[in-house]
């Protein structure tokens, strides 16, 4: 069997999936419609910065936070099943593998983010800290350039 990176995983649920573009995101939150804003990123990415009003699950403990009876049970998205749920990451990668997993669990309108902050952010749409304070452009801007290591590039690179 041929080894899979990370790339391959995401191309491989694409297909089966659903996406939404950060501005049809925003005409369905300006129309009013039921949408449960679900960022999948770790803690850390979050408290940086995120869309406003949306909760943080990360996608290690999302399973579990599907369902009722668990330590990491979180109620508003087990009860949003039959809801829109959107799926957000950096990138819209890490909420592609999230948004199978949610169909996987009886998640009816699961979604990603296509494009994920990243794409949010390049629309111009706004980001909060945790205090629900909008960040400037500039910051937000910044956060989304690629910060790899000459040691993450692997050997060769």
């Amino acid at each position: 069997m041929t080894r899979k990176n990370f790339e391959n995983l995401v191309e491989d649920v694409l297909p089966h999936i659903s996406e939404i573009f950060p501005w049809d995101l925003q005409d369905e939150l300006e129309s009013g419609k039921n949408i449960l804003l679900l960022d999948v990123r770790c803690p850390m990415e979050y408290q940086a910065m995120h869309i406003e009003n949306s909760i943080n699950v990360p996608r290690g403990v999302l399973e579990t936070a599907c369902d009722y009876g668990y330590e990491h049970t979180v109620p508003e998205l087990v009860e949003a099943r039959n809801h829109m749920v959107v799926i957000i990451c950096r990138s819209g990668k890490r909420s592609a593998l999230a948004t199978e997993t949610m169909k996987a669990l009886g998640y009816k309108d699961a979604v990603s983010l296509k494009t994920g902050l990243r794409g949010w952010n390049d629309s111009s749409y706004p980001l909060v800290n945790l205090r629900g304070e909008q960040l400037p452009f500039e910051k937000t801007d910044q956060h989304f350039v690629e910060k790899i290591s000459p040691e993450q590039l692997g050997p060769g690179n």
